[in-house]
């Protein structure tokens, strides 16, 4: 039994190698086409049945001598002080975990087989599905917040390419791109977290993080978990995060029911129950969770009253459900939300597998507004709009971001071009004066944009009524009388007896 804890890192290995055997099988066209699908199908199968029985295997184990704990392999990064393991932790919830994974990722994929025959894409949907498969094994079972946060990538990557998967049609590339972006502020946010544990603690490891942080106070405490919150809630599409899941159903029928409503969506709710004891320990941001984790419950619930669809009516009662389990880890109930975590996965799987076959049933128009909903115009009219989280989310997270790009854009156009010499708009002093005449002041974009513009306003004031005007325009004639010599400089330069001697004298210098 020894043996198989020290092989324990192939269970998140073997569905990543069948990704890279689809891959290279794909890139070496022996498993193209529709003669490929078989190969690509049953080294899928083998890759995720191998899987389950190592976890199986250690599920034996762990009712046998009980469940092994933290286990350390062997070092991976090593860096001054610094040092990362690879290393595993299989307690018992980690156990529970992976098993589920595994059997679903196992049914996922038997589904997907009919399911995806003659599509397109199947090599590649089968390769994306293992990929996210060996990363979502990686989350629950690694030891230390590093590997937690490579499973979280190839969990994250893995959505966004089959979100797009149809790429060919816009809708699906935009709403792969948004959910995408919008990943990328939890993924920042576990980041910093783990980072601050390397500085304060020396070390990653979830044993460290969790049981040796009697050295931090409250305080650090609290911003790793934070930290860790904030992703959290990403991943997990909790608010402020929501909106991004329901772009995410552009995908196939099997990735939305693995990642949207059984797995991934599942994973932030999985961190936090993780992360118990730094709840415990800074209590403060108990009621955060409570908080968040109601209002996620009502949006979910009010705005999947008025769906048309199985499959958004579904994802709204995924994040009615996922809003709930946060609300219990803040009331300290974490062992009954990871209870909830796992039947809740088992039962929306089977309930997204199943939504085509109910659509193809389906015979009767779709149902009227809940009675509430009828009685209150208002609240029916938001819960149509889903409460405006989309729009209020764009404006405080989407447009920013690409105002400030604009802001970046202009900047690199008119100034760092110019100063490496790449041509950029000609700016003259007849142009400045009249622009201080007319009090023309370029306009701004974003909080930096709007603050130059200001500042920018004031300079020209000044330039205009103290400087220019002064002294009977003499600094404009100095100006002018100046301007002339730099041009008759520039067009000797030009020359291209001028520019030799120039190199000339340049090497001259150097050497």
């Amino acid at each position: 039994m020894h043996n198989i804890l020290l092989n324990i890192w192939l269970v998140p290995l073997l569905p990543i190698l069948a990704t890279t055997w689809i891959a290279l099988g794909y890139i070496f066209n022996f498993n193209r086409n529709e003669a490929g699908e078989l190969q690509t199908s049953r080294t899928s199968l083998t890759a995720n049945y191998l899987a389950l029985l190592l976890i199986v295997s250690v599920d034996a184990y762990a009712l046998l001598y009980g469940a092994p704990g933290q286990l350390k392999l062997q070092p991976w990064l090593v860096s001054g002080h610094y040092s990362v393991f690879i290393s595993f932790t299989l307690d018992n919830f980690a156990l529970v975990m992976a098993t589920l994974i595994a059997v679903i990722s196992l049914l996922t994929i038997k589904f997907s087989i009919n399911y995806m025959h003659r599509e397109a894409g199947y090599q590649r949907f089968f390769m994306i599905l293992n990929l996210f498969s060996g990363g979502m094994l990686l989350i629950v079972m690694s030891g230390n917040a590093v590997f937690t946060f490579i499973g979280w990538e190839l969990a994250g990557v893995s959505s966004y390419l089959l979100i797009g998967y149809a790429f060919d049609r816009q809708t699906a590339t935009a709403n792969a791109n948004r959910a995408f972006v919008t990943n990328r502020i939890g993924d920042a946010s576990f980041i910093v977290a783990f980072s601050l544990a390397f500085i304060w603690l020396g070390s990653v490891e979830w044993d460290d993080i969790l049981n040796h942080n009697t050295g931090l106070s409250s305080l650090q405490i609290g911003l790793i978990a934070g930290g860790f919150l904030i992703a959290a809630l990403a991943k997990s599409a909790l608010i402020p995060f929501s909106p991004w899941i329901l772009r995410a159903l552009e995908g196939p029928t099997p990735s939305s029911a693995i990642f949207y409503g059984s797995l991934m969506v599942h994973a932030g709710i999985y961190l936090v129950i993780r992360i118990e004891p730094l709840f415990i320990i800074d209590a403060a941001l108990l009621p955060v969770l409570t908080t968040l984790g109601l209002i996620t419950a009502l949006y979910g619930f009010l705005s999947g009253l008025v769906q048309s669809d199985v499959k958004s009516t579904l994802m709204f009662s995924v994040i009615a459900h996922v809003g709930l389990m946060l609300f219990l880890c803040g009331l300290g109930l974490f062992d009954l939300a990871s209870w909830y975590l796992v039947l809740h996965s088992i039962w929306r799987a089977y309930q997204f597998l199943s939504a085509p076959a109910h659509m193809h049933l389906m015979s009767k128009p779709t149902r009227q507004a809940h009675p509430l909903l009828r009685k209150l115009p208002w609240l029916y009219t938001a819960s149509m709009q889903r409460f405006w989280l989309d729009q209020i989310t764009d404006w405080l997270l989407v447009k920013p971001i690409q105002e400030l790009s604009r802001d970046a854009r202009d900047f690199d156009e008119n100034v760092v071009n110019r100063i490496v010499g790449l041509p950029a708009q000609a700016t003259t002093i007849t142009s400045l004066e009249k622009s201080s005449s007319k009090n023309m002041i370029g306009k701004g974009q974003g909080m930096a944009g709007k603050s130059m513009q200001w500042l920018a306003s004031i300079l020209g004031w000044f330039e205009d009524h103290l400087v220019l005007k002064g002294g009977n325009a003499g600094i404009i004639k100095l100006i002018h009388h100046l301007g002339g010599h730099v041009l008759q400089i520039e067009k000797l330069l030009s020359q291209p007896r001028y520019f030799i001697i120039l190199i000339i004298a340049t090497f001259v210098v150097i050497l």
